[in-house]
């Protein structure tokens, strides 16, 4: 084995004894830390509650500040207009077919099934599947049952299932990106560019389908109802807490704890994972609590990912605020075994719960298992999409529409401060560093370090300093690459060879190999970022503040020319080195090398890859990466290989 090799060997072994058991599980804790914390400060607020009026207050203020975290509602005016597609008659119903805009453009496929018996107005459910890639087509057995109770219902696809797929491939027939989570994801973080939050885009389906029942003459608009499980647990606890047409509400296997879910399986969903939304002391329980006193049932299986403990918490609290209304009676909790999404054996139950409050049902409805022969034949487009029947609009291309025009000139300091959350100030004390070990190579020393950072976080680096007397040139590496690779990189070798003093960081949550990817294009930051937004931190922030540090230490050694500081970095972390040296003037020049070229790009792309790692909230709705640049100069700032939204190399013009 050559002498590098060996060396290269024993570097890997003592970083691995050096940097912390697992960076992303570190990082994990230290949120959810933070959590907890808002957490218990929502707990006492909630605890203060004592009188109806004071609920009623609570849910303006919770109202009115989800509101603004998802950038408000779209604009609902005049009637839905609708297509007709057929229908397909089933034992005592009938279910027709039709798409409705719930944007100009923007077509929601579905299925109503009409109750047989009777003239109406009927009392009515809107219906929204989770996640499987079916869509609709899996809410068969609930619109029939619901039906041959005398209740109609409206069943949806939701954005990125069904026959919505954002990203079709007429070839394969499947989405791009990966059906549900993928489709969501992708949408969910191009929204996130220009301030919103893609659960405005799900709430304004479910409004305009409620919208749609309202209009028909066969609905009683003062008896519709929402019911859906999982992914549409989620959009039915955000309707019935925003609209208040929905009179009864049952949602499945999604009403938990934050408590209780992030120490389990963290965050799951773009959709469900809202910007801020435990900074401002919200919780699951305050979905129900916004629709009280509304008669509604928490649909909870005891082995479900969504915990079992956690549903309980939040049923315990909002039961004791629905009592403040003398309504105890009408929140219910509905429980069995099983995993995520077993409801079946619960639906008796369910639509018992439905038509007592939409009926005044006083025996519960007979509940059968109804079977459709040709599950095609719900399908309400020809080709199947409304992207190739209907040349639907997608989200993401709505999106552009609405992404403003930035001027050409410098990012401000206080809008990078403002939405990265980064908090480390250029100049501030030094993190505490441990020297692991020390090795000599062929003209300097290198040092295997740890930098304690904010709360405790371990930063893994490594320090070549040369023995040549006297300050020297330093140059700072930001890089996701594993470390022991960055120490035989050429940038790293060369510049410590060159006499240079060299600091090489991986910076908080690296390496990103040990998460699950959701989709390929989302990348394996995913979660990770949605973590991080959920109490109100930005990992671009978090990474800002992890190399502003660096500089503070850098800057202290003896051995550093403070006036003569560069700093490199690659992908992704060229984003946050940019951000860096835009608040830090102590980086004298700044490269970065296959780095996006703009946000901009990635929003306007049909795809882009690995968007999570790099989201701000809002950020095109004040600077772009351009932006920055400008706000480093007349510092040099070389971009070398700048890259699209798919992380292709650009031309060089």
């Amino acid at each position: 084995m050559k002498p590098a090799r060996i060396a290269l060997l024993c570097l890997g072994a003592s970083f691995a004894a050096a940097a912390p058991p697992d960076a992303r599980q570190q990082l994990n804790a230290w949120l959810n830390q933070l959590a907890f914390a808002q957490l218990q400060s929502r707990a006492e607020t909630v605890a203060a509650i004592r009188t109806r009026g004071q609920a009623e207050v609570r849910k303006a203020f919770v109202r009115q500040r989800i509101l603004s975290l998802i950038g408000g509602l779209p604009d609902r005016t005049g009637p839905v207009p609708v297509r007709q597609f057929g229908s397909v008659p089933g034992d005592g119903f009938r279910v027709e077919k039709i798409a409705y805009e719930s944007l100009p453009g923007y077509f929601v496929t579905a299925n109503v099934y009409v109750p047989a018996s009777g003239a109406g107005p009927f009392p009515a459910v809107l219906l929204t599947p989770g996640h499987e890639p079916s869509g609709k087509a899996g809410q068969y057995n609930w619109g029939a049952n619901l039906a041959h109770a005398g209740i109609l219902s409206l069943a949806i696809d939701p954005m990125g299932q069904g026959e919505r797929l954002q990203h079709y491939d007429p070839e394969t027939k499947q989405s791009t990106v990966g059906q549900g989570t993928g489709e969501h994801g992708m949408a969910g973080f191009s929204t996130l560019l220009i301030g919103e939050h893609v659960s405005r885009y799900f709430i304004n389906d479910g409004m305009r389908g409620v919208d749609y029942l309202t209009a028909r003459p066969d609905v009683d608009p003062a008896r519709i109802g929402a019911f859906g499980c999982s992914g549409g647990g989620t959009a039915t606890a955000y309707l019935a807490a925003l609209d208040d047409r929905i009179a009864v509400a049952a949602t499945a296997c999604y009403i938990t704890s934050f408590r209780e879910l992030l120490p389990a399986i963290g965050p799951q969903e773009a959709e469900q994972s809202i910007p801020g939304f435990l900074t401002e002391g919200f919780d699951f329980a305050d979905w129900v609590e916004l629709a009280a006193p509304k008669p509604y049932a928490i649909v909870s299986t005891t082995e479900d990912m969504f915990p079992y403990a956690g549903a309980q918490r939040s049923y315990e609290e909002a039961r004791r605020i629905y009592g403040l209304y003398g309504a105890e009676d009408r929140i219910q909790w509905i429980t069995g075994p099983g995993r995520h999404g077993n409801i079946g054996p619960l639906g008796p139950q369910i639509v018992a719960f439905l038509a007592r409050w939409l009926k005044s049902a006083t025996q519960p409805p007979e509940f059968r298992q109804f079977r459709l022969e040709n599950p095609a034949d719900l399908a309400v487009t020809p080709t199947g999409q409304v992207s190739t029947s209907l040349a639907s609009k997608s989200l993401e291309s709505i999106n552009r529409g609405r992404a403003p025009a930035l001027p050409d000139k410098p990012a401000r300091r206080d809008d990078i401060l403002m939405l990265t959350r980064c908090t480390v100030q250029p100049g501030a004390a030094p993190p505490e560093v441990t020297v692991v070990r020390s090795e000599r190579r062929e003209g300097y020393r290198l040092d295997i370090i740890v930098l304690h950072g904010e709360s405790g976080a371990e930063i893994p680096g490594l320090l070549a300093v040369s023995g040549t007397p006297g300050r020297k040139p330093a140059t700072l590496i930001l890089d996701e690459a594993p470390i022991e690779t960055v120490a035989a990189s050429p940038t790293f070798t060369a510049a410590a060879a060159a006499g240079q003093v060299v600091l090489a960081l991986q910076p908080r949550g690296t390496p990103g190999d040990a998460a699950p990817v959701q989709s390929p294009y989302l990348g394996p930051f995913n979660i990770i970022a949605l973590r991080a937004l959920l109490v109100g931190r930005t990992l671009v922030g978090l990474r800002i503040d992890d190399t502003i540090g660096a500089m503070n230490w850098l800057g202290t050694l003896p051995v550093v020319d403070r006036a003569r500081i560069s700093a490199w970095a690659t992908g992704p972390m060229g984003v946050v080195l940019l951000h860096a040296a835009a608040l830090d003037s102590r980086i004298s020049q700044v490269t970065v090398d296959h780095t996006l070229r703009s946000y901009r790009l990635a929003l306007d792309a049909p795809l882009h890859r690995g968007l999570p790692e790099i989201a701000i909230p809002g950020v095109l709705l004040h600077y772009d990466l351009p932006n920055l640049v400008r706000a480093i100069a007349p510092r040099p700032a070389i971009i070398v290989h700048p890259v699209g939204a798919l992380g292709e190399e650009l031309p060089a013009q």
